[in-house]
């Protein structure tokens, strides 16, 4: 049998004869009356098999039936007010389609609840739970909405290389590759190309892609393969124009989740606030005599760690009544040799992270445009001026001022639905003791 609807079509097949399929998420015998509820990818619906309404062969049928077999149903579309959609199936014929063995490795009704680590295990099956079919629709729609806002602003949407030959940002927290005959690396960022791409001409880009980092850091919000989207704009004057073009993305984005995932967000019990604009913003040095002041100081000169941000979150909840707000002005210590200085206080650099919910999603900034300061803070990070020439040498033939962002997808989901580790946001995550399945 060949369906001819989802389960989110049924209300208006009142009277109606109809086929679903998909997997049985719960089945009750109870002698005279059976249910199964049947479940596909846009809900729930439940099938009523009574005796006197039912045939004995369907009847008999139903005994041999349990939790996750694969079923087609067709039947008869009824009003009820037993159900939660006020609508059920009355069957006329079932097929199983495949069977599954009565002994689940993990629950997908969540009634019997698993180890994260056991359900990242059996992550396919885990994944046929309603709660993580709501997550991975409303992130679909995040990003989605995200490529929607800057297409609508003129960006292009470009692919960047996963491939480099050299190190992009100092440091070894890379993965090498075996090309051939030598040793390349996986992308920390795809920032570098971006920057190419926008002195080739090509004013407003995007791109959505993973990125990986070798950290040893197995926490609940850090993986060594994540997915970005990220945005590289031209002839700015600072770099407060990339936090606009950021702040828009984002308020777009949760428009349209909210609009568009009212039963995703019904279904996890989550609501959407949408933040008003334009975000705060705090700068250091000022953030230093703040998170002093709140009882979190950090040494001068010193990036920010989890502590501070969810200080200076709280901080900006109270004072400003928001949950967004950007971080601008990082010490120039602490952030690549691409990044743009302030002129008139080199000890600071025009760098931004947006900040949500005391997490940090995205960073970003301006670039340094100019040739001798790009290669004058490469040699001061100690980079290899050899391995960058592929980068900087364009830098001597014009390059417009320009800037952009890159905001971590399943950071923000977590985030924005208050999951307690960005795992439950990513389909298969990638860790320091995780690379299968």
């Amino acid at each position: 049998m060949k369906r001819t609807h989802y389960t989110n079509e049924l209300k208006k097949m009142v009277g109606k004869d109809v086929i679903v399929s998909g997997w049985i998420h719960d089945i009750r015998l109870l002698g005279g009356i059976n249910f199964l509820l049947l479940r596909d990818f846009e809900g729930l619906v439940q099938i009523t098999v009574q005796k006197g309404k039912a045939t004995y062969k369907i009847m008999k049928q139903i005994e041999n039936l349990h939790s996750e077999d694969v079923i087609a149903v067709k039947g008869t579309v009824q009003e009820t007010a037993k159900t939660k959609s006020k609508i059920e199936i009355i069957p006329k014929e079932i097929v199983r389609l495949s069977e599954a063995e009565t002994s689940l490795p993990i629950d997908p009704r969540k009634v019997t609840k698993s180890h994260l680590d056991t359900r990242l295990d059996w992550r396919s099956i885990d994944l046929r739970s309603p709660e993580n079919l709501a997550i991975f629709k409303i992130e679909s729609r995040l990003m989605t909405a995200m490529d929607e806002y800057l297409s609508s602003e003129k960006f292009m949407k470009v692919f960047t290389p996963s491939l480099i030959g050299g190190i992009s940002e100092g440091g070894s927290e890379v993965f090498s590759v075996v090309y051939f005959d030598r040793q390349v690396f996986l992308r920390q960022d795809p920032q570098l190309h971006r920057e190419l791409l926008v002195a080739g001409g090509f004013e407003k880009i995007f791109e959505m892609g993973p990125s990986w980092r070798a950290e040893k850091s197995h926490t609940i919000r850090h993986m060594t393969e994540h997915r970005t989207i990220a945005a590289e704009l031209a002839f700015i004057e600072d770099e407060h124009e990339v936090m606009r073009v950021e702040e828009g993305m984002v308020v777009h984005a949760l428009e349209k989740v909210k609009k568009d995932c009212a039963e995703q967000l019904e279904t996890l019990g989550k609501t959407i606030t949408i933040p008003k604009t334009p975000f705060p913003e705090l700068q250091f040095p000022k953030i230093y005599d703040i998170l002093k002041e709140i009882g979190k100081p950090i040494g001068k000169d010193e990036d920010m760690n989890r502590e501070a941000e969810e200080a200076l979150g709280n901080y900006v909840k109270e004072k400003f009544k928001s949950e967004f707000f950007f971080v601008n002005r990082f010490p120039s210590a602490v952030k690549p040799f691409y990044v743009m200085r302030v002129d008139d206080e080199p000890r600071y650099a025009r760098s931004i992270d947006m900040i949500f919910r005391g997490t940090e999603l995205s960073s970003g900034g301006q670039r340094e445009h100019r040739y001798d300061k790009l290669i004058s803070q490469a040699k001061e990070k100690g980079m290899n001026l050899e391995f960058l020439k592929w980068f900087t040498e364009v830098f001597r033939y014009g390059v417009p001022t320009m800037g952009g962002f890159s905001l971590g997808i399943e950071r923000f989901v977590m985030k924005l639905l208050d999951l307690e580790n960005v795992r439950e946001s990513t389909l298969f995550p990638r860790d320091t003791q995780r690379i299968i399945p």
